[in-house]
């Protein structure tokens, strides 16, 4: 999917040197979520193994949140790929649930690299200062490294993987599942599926994102679960209906469930646009789709 000079804008060794790079994940909600809803789910580690743990990639070694049943081997595992507030407390927790429910769920720290996001009290400033600036191909490789890392532990089984993740991170599921062949299932959660959504006449591609989940859906072949609101402001419905086209002229069986009353971010329960009943379905669908597709 991505060609040399694609790959040529991860970061050398020389660059990393220079840059900042993230060793260990922030406490707590990053600095932008703030205030955080007092309908904010916490769910706790009683039976788990978790916390946060290190992934070795090519050029440096990048923190992220490990969650998996105290007892046994074999889980499957999957990837949970944050939002750009990065891996901050709902990120957490998100693994721990799935690791009461059997997985080694794993979610990595995409921006160590470029920043720390947690710090940053504004989206403005996390997207300008940190997230625009990060590769699809880096992110996606970091990605690729967390499941090499779940296979070394021991306990995760190579056989059945899964990916999710959620706003940017939706985004990048698609993605994922169109790039590493180990995925045998996924779900994105609201992620934007088009380059330009709005038909903004100043828009102008960024060679850092040179793909998005329309210009892979007809070839895509792990079936992915979309997740969207149908009162998302930031994904226009128009898009999410040229995406089903577009995964109609492929063979993924990949399908998207609207919820008509649902915004962007019905997930986020520690944000005032969790929709409880639309949340807790979306997760019943998600579990299903892993179990039918052979990743739980």
């Amino acid at each position: 999917m991505f060609d040399q000079h694609e790959k040529s804008l991860l970061p050398d060794a020389e660059l990393t040197r220079r840059r900042f790079v993230l060793t260990s994940l922030a406490a707590g909600f990053a600095l932008a979520a703030q205030p955080i809803s007092a309908q904010t789910i916490v769910t706790d580690a009683t039976g788990l193994t978790a916390g946060e743990v290190e992934i070795a990639a090519a050029d440096i070694k990048f923190p992220a949140y490990r969650a998996m049943p105290e007892r046994g081997k074999s889980f499957p595992i999957v990837i949970v790929i944050p939002e750009i507030f990065g891996v901050h407390e709902h990120i957490k927790d998100v693994c721990r649930r799935l690791a009461k429910v059997g997985y080694l769920a794993i979610a990595p720290e995409l921006f160590a690299r470029q920043g720390d996001v947690s710090k940053l009290e504004s989206i403005g400033d996390i997207i300008s200062k940190v997230v625009s600036k990060v590769p699809d191909a880096q992110a996606l490789s970091d990605l690729t490294s967390c499941i090499a890392y779940a296979a070394e532990t021991g306990k995760g089984d190579l056989r059945r993987v899964a990916a999710t993740g959620f706003c940017w991170g939706g985004r990048m599921t698609w993605l994922f599942a169109a790039t590493e062949a180990k995925v045998k299932a996924a779900a994105a959660w609201y992620g934007s599926l088009v380059a330009n959504p709005r038909n903004n006449p100043d828009f102008k591609p960024d060679p850092l994102r040179p793909f998005f989940p329309i210009d892979i859906a007809p070839e895509l072949k792990t079936p992915v679960l979309g997740l969207y609101g149908g009162k998302d402001q930031g994904i226009p419905l128009e898009t999410v209906e040229r995406m089903r086209e577009a995964l109609d002229k492929g063979k993924s069986g990949s399908r998207i469930i609207v919820y008509p009353e649902a915004p962007h971010g019905f997930h986020a329960d520690y944000r005032p646009s969790y929709r409880k009943d639309a949340a807790q379905a979306a997760w019943k669908a998600m579990l299903a789709w892993f179990r039918r597709h052979g990743a739980s």
